[in-house]
């Protein structure tokens, strides 16, 4: 019978606990109060074995910097022998499980695994941004020895949370007052790759999914009484809310809801404080403000909403689902269209046929990106999209320009104020439709706010090509991305002609309906010919946009500024393959699987459109051919490389020698049967 091993977690945490006395640092043990946001946070987000709340870090301390800055730090001891830490392949933190739902098992068995839960319960529900994750397990060895092994990790919102290991420590001696700012400087200095970046940020977009998919299906099935409207916006007021600005407006909690009847202090009437408080600071202009604060206004301020039931009103039952399920995405600042999701997951639910948001179709992140590097996007770029939808291509432009301001600019100050600048006024971006507006105002302040020009007009009637707001004058657009809704004339050519239009240079990379090419959008193709020249045209997947539409899409790029020459090479790329497996199953963990190389295609093929034949790698001559097109015509933008059907001397080569083989074998075979005849 195998003996059992005796836990020594007592003794590892009184050698733990016994430096942190030595070093008269002020720690607090698991029954105690750090401070009131931090108790709150630890309480409120789900235990270590996936209950509800309540949990307790053997020791937390609050330290502070020689910037003031404050670091929550939590440790967790362990008293077996290889208990400290469970990593996945990828050498991370390993709390999730191949589902990529919270692995409670690993977390409760490992010193560290622990450790970063509890900091992720932090980074989720306060205004605390970086944490110390330190885990310490031990064991006796066969002459009773106390042996101990630490890890110490970074937990922020650099790195969605993820933790990073920070080095290999003896002691606790680098929280020492004389140490502490020395070890800050070396967490600092950590860095991910992109490759890490991106890993990361994947995994946190499959997690965005399900979160959206569990939090619309509790609202529609148990919140009777809201519209799918209602739902957009008080997703968008719940998050706002609890954004807060550091220093000036307080994150709203759940607690601040209390189900009043009161007049005033109802939980409508709170939120809308909070959002008015934010709005304020963030200076938005007084117009976009009072817009967003009106829209708002009538679904917090509804009588039912705000009803108390055994003492809690439906608005504080569905804030706290949604701050609960999302609140960690937002905070720790993906890059990515989160507000998209949303809308996909939430309009998903709708069996309407006729309403005309059936025809808004998000596009995919990853396609968003390559509209804009296709469109040359940079850090001196200023780009619009005149159906911007929750602004996707929008967020994907932004990213492309702070990239690029990042590998240019190595002042960070010089850095900050280009930073602004973008932000504030070179996207510029249209959307008639009012929730889906909304749902773009929320991704750009999710994005450190962009939204200044997001503007709530009919592109088509209404834009004269000025700022929406702020700056005065004209938007100097050099850059055009665009997913039209197909609906709209020439399958919505009409909002191509209209940009390019009011353009003086750059150029525009757009995804429409292959339709649009070949026919539906003749006299538009033609009008914009006028005055720009289609670079290339690209062959999409027939299932890029897997269970929202099942049209062939192309995407066509353009320089703006010079009417197309008959002459002009067109290069036709044939991009249907690439790279990616799609399904559309509700249950599958990953309906998007890179199983060819898919990051090096898109690569590939942003190279083509730029430098041409030369770059071929993955794609073959056969998907890559360079044409022309009448700029009379209209109708001939999707062209496929021609099938040479001339025979050439190889293959004059090929059949007489079939022939001269054939012919061999047939004498070979004769023989055979004569020689058979004649006995031999």
């Amino acid at each position: 019978m195998v003996k059992k091993v005796q836990s020594v977690e007592p003794l590892i945490a009184q050698l733990g606990n016994g430096w942190l006395k030595t070093y008269k640092l002020d720690y607090k043990l698991e029954q105690e109060s750090l401070n009131t946001e931090i108790d709150r946070a630890l309480n409120d987000y789900a235990s270590k074995n996936g209950g509800e709340g309540g949990n307790r870090p053997d020791a937390k301390l609050l330290l502070q910097d020689k910037n003031l800055c404050k670091y929550p730090v939590l440790v967790e001891y362990k008293g077996y022998k290889d208990k400290l830490v469970k990593v996945d392949t990828d050498g991370k933190v390993a709390n999730k499980t191949a589902k990529n739902q919270p692995d409670y098992k690993t977390i409760n068995s490992y010193a560290v695994n622990g450790a970063v839960h509890y900091a992720n319960a932090i980074l989720h529900y306060t205004s605390y941004t970086e944490i110390i994750a330190i885990g310490m397990t031990g064991y006796k060895d066969d002459i009773g020895n106390l042996k101990y092994d630490i890890g110490v990790y970074y937990v922020s919102k650099s790195n969605f949370g993820m933790g990073q290991k920070i080095d290999d420590y003896d002691d606790f001696s680098f929280l020492k007052k004389n140490s502490f700012d020395k070890f800050i400087e070396k967490v600092k200095q950590l860095k991910l790759t992109q490759s890490e970046i991106e890993k990361l940020r994947e995994a946190r977009e499959q997690e965005i999914k399900a979160s959206l998919v569990k939090i619309n299906n509790d609202i529609y099935q148990n919140e009777k009484g809201l519209s799918e409207r209602d739902r957009v916006y008080l997703v968008a007021a719940s998050i706002i809310a609890t954004l807060g600005v550091p220093g000036k407006v307080e994150a709203l909690e759940k607690a601040d809801l209390k189900s009043s009847k009161e007049e005033g202090n109802r939980d409508g009437d709170i939120i809308l404080r909070k959002i008015n408080a934010f709005l304020n600071e963030k200076k938005l202009p007084k117009e976009k403000k009072d817009l967003i604060f009106r829209t708002l206004q009538n679904t917090l301020t509804t009588d039912n909403i705000n009803k108390a039931k055994n003492g809690e009103s439906q608005l504080k039952r569905v804030f706290t689902k949604i701050i609960d399920d999302l609140g960690i995405y937002y905070k720790i600042g993906l890059s990515t269209d989160f507000t998209g999701k949303l809308f996909n997951e939430m309009y998903s639910w709708l069996g309407f046929s006729q309403d005309k948001l059936n025809d808004v179709v998000l596009t995919p992140s990853y396609v968003a990106t390559l509209l804009a590097r296709l469109a040359r996007v940079n850090m001196d770029s200023y780009v619009w999209d005149f159906a911007t939808g929750s602004a996707g291509l929008l967020v994907a432009s932004m990213n492309e320009m702070l990239k690029d301001a990042k590998e240019k600019i190595k002042s960070p100050d010089k850095l900050a104020v280009k930073s602004a600048e973008i932000k504030a006024n070179q996207i510029l971006g249209l959307e008639i439709l009012s929730e889906v507006y909304m749902l773009a105002i929320l991704n750009m302040i999710l994005m450190g706010d962009g939204s200044s020009n997001i503007i709530n007009k009919d592109s088509l009637i209404e834009f004269d090509g000025k700022y929406g707001f702020g700056r005065k004058g004209k938007f100097p657009a050099n850059a055009f991305v665009l997913n039209p809704p197909y609906s709209a004339p020439g399958n919505g050519m009409i909002f191509v002609e209209k940009a390019l239009s009011m353009m003086n240079k750059g150029f525009a990379a757009i995804i429409i309906q292959n339709s649009a090419g070949s026919g539906k959008a003749k006299e538009y193709n033609k009008s914009i010919l006028k005055h720009s020249t289609l670079i290339a045209s690209i062959k999409m997947p027939i299932d890029l946009f897997l269970g929202k539409s099942s049209v062939q899409t192309y995407v066509y790029v353009f320089r703006v500024g010079e009417a197309h020459q008959k002459d002009d090479i067109v290069k036709f790329i044939d991009f249907s393959n690439d790279g990616y497996s799609r399904t559309n199953r509700k249950k599958a963990r990953v309906n998007l699987r890179d199983i060819d190389h898919a990051k090096d295609r898109y690569n590939e093929l942003v190279n083509l459109v730029r430098f041409g034949k030369s770059k071929l790698c993955f794609l073959s001559e056969k998907d890559y051919y360079e044409g022309h097109i009448d700029p009379g015509n209209g109708a001939d933008w999707n062209q496929t490389a021609p099938v040479d059907i001339r025979p050439t001397l190889d293959d004059l080569k090929k059949t007489v020698g079939d022939y001269l083989a054939w012919e061999v074998a047939r004498l070979l075979r004769n023989q055979q049967v004569g020689d058979e005849r004649l006995g031999k």
